[in-house]
């Protein structure tokens, strides 16, 4: 089969890793790629919004699967449009990737099906959602409505924080149309855990279970990223927990998508809370998280393409899936000033270094033959071991043998485990 997965980040770089292992696939592309996917698959200079020129790119390479791996063409109905062109695409319609796109309607959905989330409030104008803030004790969560690259969440510890928040998503429009609209809610404390599931609409297929660490500082400090860090299994959380997530939360809003229309089909990432009064839903996604996709693959033992044809047919109950024992940790290496301001551009040395882990490019580019930055989270250095001890150990081994100017990385990924 040829094979063309839509993305640029580390999760994509983890996707086609996954792909290239399988004795199915003769030809894989990648649109647009980075540095680091350029040597697994062919790189082509389309970007992921650019649906006329991938469905004729699709069209003259004769590609058998599209997959379709960020948010924002997910949303935007990139797998509607190639499928309008007889092209086989990989990923929900935008009807079902709406349960990303929008948080008004994810919250509202699960109220209306009874699945544990947090106390909310939806706004479209600012001074009712001004003036219910202030009837509300910090901390206290608001969220853009729509997209935002992972950086529409604020959680406030003080009312001015969330006052601030919520002016820079209504007023100053900071995220554009994705704040025309915010979800105040009820601040939950708690273990939080990602919980990625194969989806063919009605059939739910948990992935192992992951963690993610938002927070850009250790000890969950500063602002919130798109994720510094990952790792699974999550040995301190109970499998009964994560068959309670399975059966309150996840199952309910298959079969919900599927009630209201929408059915959903491809990778849907729950992330939960583990709350004194059981687990709860943050959020959802449409699509791989990333990076825990840079821990989930790595534990994959069947052949990725399988799963998503599977999938596609509507037989991923008949599927046979099987994962690997092992650990794994990832430490994302950032540029200086990430989530802020950051340079691209600047050189980064000792990959050829790295002895024990996976390195999936979060944000490279190749100039001239160099692995340059071109991202805020530059590198996912992923290690594989018999624990989590032992995976931690290989992957900061590697984080400390690449360089560039100004990388920062936090040193406590996977602690919690160990604690």
């Amino acid at each position: 089969m040829r094979v063309l997965v839509i993305g640029r980040g580390g999760r994509e770089h983890a996707i086609v890793w996954a792909l290239s292992k399988s004795p199915k696939i003769s030809k894989l592309f990648c649109a647009p790629g980075n540095g680091g996917i350029a040597g697994l698959a062919e790189c082509v200079p389309i970007t992921e919004l650019q649906f006329e020129e991938i469905s004729t790119f699709a069209k003259e390479q004769a590609i058998d699967l599209v997959m379709v791996a960020p948010d924002d063409p997910l949303a935007a109905g990139l797998v509607d449009h190639l499928e309008s062109k007889g092209i086989e695409a990989f990923g929900p319609r935008a009807n079902a990737a709406i349960i990303e796109g929008s948080k008004v309607f994810m919250k509202e959905l699960l109220k209306k099906y009874n699945i544990p989330t947090a106390a909310y409030e939806t706004f479209d104008a600012y001074e009712p959602a001004l003036t219910y803030l202030r009837t509300q004790k910090a901390p206290i969560v608001i969220k853009a409505d729509g997209l935002a690259a992972g950086k529409g969440v604020t959680v406030a510890q003080t009312m001015e924080e969330a006052e601030a928040a919520l002016r820079d998503i209504m007023v100053d429009q900071v995220f554009g149309k994705s704040g025309a609209s915010v979800v105040i809610e009820e601040f939950l404390t708690g273990q939080e855990m990602s919980l990625l599931a194969f989806v063919d609409g009605s059939t739910v297929r948990l992935m192992v279970p992951s963690q993610d660490h938002k927070p850009v500082y250790d000890d969950d400090k500063g602002p919130n990223t798109g994720g510094m860090g990952t790792y699974s299994p999550l040995p301190h959380i109970p499998e009964s927990i994560v068959q309670e997530a399975l059966a309150n939360i996840v199952q309910p809003t298959a079969d919900a998508m599927v009630q209201e229309g929408r059915p959903f089909k491809g990778v849907l990432y729950a992330g939960l809370i583990l709350t004194p009064n059981g687990v709860k839903t943050i959020e959802f996604n449409a699509r791989f998280g990333d990076p825990e996709t840079q821990v989930i693959l790595p534990r994959l033992k069947t052949d990725l393409l399988d799963i998503f044809l599977a999938i596609n047919n509507g037989t991923l109950a008949e599927q046979q899936i099987e994962w690997s024992e092992e650990a794994a940790v990832c430490v994302i290496v950032a540029s200086g000033g990430y989530p802020g301001p950051y340079p691209k551009g600047l050189p980064i040395t000792g990959l050829e270094n790295v002895q024990d882990s996976l390195v999936f490019h979060a944000g490279t580019a190749l100039e001239n033959g160099q692995i340059v930055t071109n991202g805020g989270r530059v590198l996912g250095i992923t290690g594989i071991g018999k624990d989590i001890i032992e995976a931690r150990q290989k992957a900061y081994a590697d984080a400390d043998r690449i360089h560039f100017e100004g990388k920062h990385y936090r040193t406590d990924i996977a602690m919690k485990a160990l604690k």
